[in-house]
C-alpha cells in the first residue's frame, strides 16, 4: 500500500464481522462517521451491547458470516480474533471487489485501518508502507499527536476552512510558560492574532510564528493604555474579519481577570467565543513559595480578593478567626492600607503575610513577613506580585519540617 485513502462511509452500508472489543471501536469510529453498520457475529461483548443499545445505526444478526453477506456493502470489516475466518472473509471481498480491513492480519486485507489523529477538521493517519506494522504506525500517531498538543505544529497550516472567525480566551497561567494548559498551547498554534496582557506567560509570545499579529494591551498600575472597551473592540473587530483571535491572558481569565467581560461582548457581538481556563495565579504563585493555601490544621478555605477595594468583612473575620486564607491580587500598591484596615478590624498584629513577586519566574522574590510590619514599614513590592494573609503564609513547603523555625513547625503542625 503506497497511498492513503479517506473513504466517506455517510449513509453507506458497511459490514463488521466479529463481535469483540476491536470490532466495537472499528464500529465507533464509523458510526463517527455516519456510516450504517451490519454487524455479523454469534455473540457481542459489553462495549458492543452498549452500542447497539444506544444507535439504531447498527444492525446486529447473531449468527455466523455467510459469503451472502458481502455483496451490497462499500466496507468490510473483519475482526473475529480468528485468523481463518478473517482471511476467508477477506478472499470473499475480493471475489465481489469490495474493499476489506483484516483486524486479525493486516497483509490479508485490502485496505488498513491507519492510526488516526483528528485536528482541526482533519484526520491525519499514518499506515506503513509494504509489509503491514501497525504498532509502528501508532507509535508515529502518538508523536504526532503530541506535537500538536503541545502546540508545536502551526495549526493555520492545516485550519483553513471557509467560516467566520472566533475568539479563544486562554488563561496562561502565572508566568511559567510551563504553566499554561495543554489546550491552551494548542490555541496558540491556531491563532492569527494575539491579543497579550502584561502579566501571564509572555515568554510564548516569542515562539509564535513572525506572520502571527501581537497585540499588547498589558496594563500596569495606574497606567491603562488600552481601555477594556476598546479590548473587546479589538476582539470582535479581529474576530469578524476572519482571524482566529487568542486572548492570552494571566492566570485563569474568569478569577479578577474581566474574561467574562470579554466574553459577553463577543456573544452580543455574534462571535464564536471559546474559554479555556487556566492556572489561577491565586493558587500557584503560593505554592511556588511553599505555600498552601489551605492546609489541615491550619486553613480551612480561601478567600481570593482583589486589591482595589480592601479587605471585606468576610475576610477579617476570617483572618480574626483564623479560619481561612486570604489570597490578595493586583494589592500591592494599596498593601499598607490593606495592612492597617485589618488592623483596625481586629485582625491579630502577628498575623503573617507573604509577599510573592515574580512568582513562578526565575526572579521570584518571597518575603515573609507580619501584619503589623507591613502597616508599620510601607515597603514598596514590584509587581506582579501575590500577596497571602493568614498562618499558612509562614509555612514553606519547600524545607523539611524539621528546618522550619520552632514557630513555623507549630503552627504547620
Amino acid at each position: 500500500m503506497t497511498t492513503l485513502l479517506g473513504l466517506e462511509l455517510r449513509d453507506r452500508a458497511v459490514l463488521v464481522v466479529g463481535g469483540g472489543p476491536v470490532a466495537a471501536r472499528r464500529i465507533e469510529g464509523m458510526l463517527a462517521d455516519g456510516a450504517r453498520v451490519r454487524l455479523v457475529s454469534p455473540m457481542v461483548c459489553p462495549e458492543l451491547d452498549t452500542l447497539l443499545a444506544a444507535s439504531p445505526a447498527v444492525v446486529w444478526e447473531q449468527r455466523t458470516v455467510l459469503p451472502d453477506d458481502v455483496p451490497g456493502v462499500w466496507l468490510v470489516v473483519t475482526a473475529t480474533g480468528d485468523l481463518t475466518v478473517d482471511r476467508e472473509v477477506s478472499r470473499w471481498a475480493d471475489e465481489q471487489r469490495v474493499w476489506c480491513v483484516n483486524a486479525s492480519s493486516a497483509a490479508d486485507g485490502s485496505a488498513r485501518t491507519p492510526a488516526a489523529v483528528r485536528a482541526e477538521g482533519l484526520v491525519l493517519g499514518v499506515v506503513s508502507e509494504g509489509t503491514a506494522d501497525p504498532r509502528r504506525s501508532v507509535r508515529v500517531r502518538d508523536q504526532i499527536r503530541c506535537l500538536i498538543d503541545d502546540g508545536e505544529v502551526d495549526l493555520r497550516n492545516v485550519r483553513r476552512l471557509p467560516g467566520p472567525g472566533r475568539v479563544i480566551l486562554v488563561g496562561g497561567g502565572p508566568g511559567d510558560p510551563a504553566l499554561v494548559t495543554v489546550a491552551g498551547r494548542r490555541a496558540l498554534a491556531t491563532a492569527d492574532v494575539v491579543v497579550a496582557d502584561r502579566l501571564g506567560p509572555r515568554a510564548l509570545l516569542d515562539q509564535l510564528p513572525a506572520d502571527v499579529e501581537v497585540i499588547d494591551v498589558g496594563k500596569a498600575k495606574g497606567h491603562h493604555p488600552v481601555p477594556q472597551e476598546q479590548i473587546n473592540r479589538i476582539l470582535v473587530a479581529r474576530a469578524a474579519a476572519g482571524s482566529v483571535v487568542v486572548r492570552l491572558k494571566g492566570g485563569d481569565p474568569l478569577v479578577l481577570g474581566r474574561g467574562g467581560e470579554e466574553v459577553q461582548a463577543c456573544r452580543r457581538a455574534g462571535i464564536p467565543v471559546e474559554l479555556i481556563p487556566g492556572v489561577s495565579s491565586a493558587v500557584a504563585v503560593p505554592a511556588a513559595a511553599g505555600i498552601p493555601v489551605t492546609h489541615r490544621g491550619v486553613s480551612g478555605g480561601v478567600h481570593v480578593v482583589t486589591g482595589h477595594g480592601g479587605l471585606t468583612a468576610s475576610e477579617l473575620v476570617a483572618l480574626r478567626t483564623r479560619s481561612a486564607t486570604v489570597v490578595v491580587l493586583m494589592g500591592v500598591g494599596n498593601l499598607t492600607g490593606i495592612a492597617r484596615d485589618a488592623l483596625d478590624g481586629g485582625v491579630a498584629p502577628e498575623t503573617p503575610v507573604a509577599i510573592v513577586e515574580n512568582g513562578t519566574l526565575p526572579e521570584q522574590r518571597v518575603t515573609r513577613t507580619t501584619l503589623r510590619r507591613v502597616a508599620e514599614e510601607d515597603v514598596a513590592y514590584g509587581t506582579p506580585a501575590v500577596i497571602v494573609l493568614g498562618d499558612v503564609a509562614a509555612m514553606d513547603l519547600r524545607v523539611l519540617a524539621s528546618e522550619a523555625t520552632p514557630s513555623l513547625a507549630a503552627r504547620a503542625g
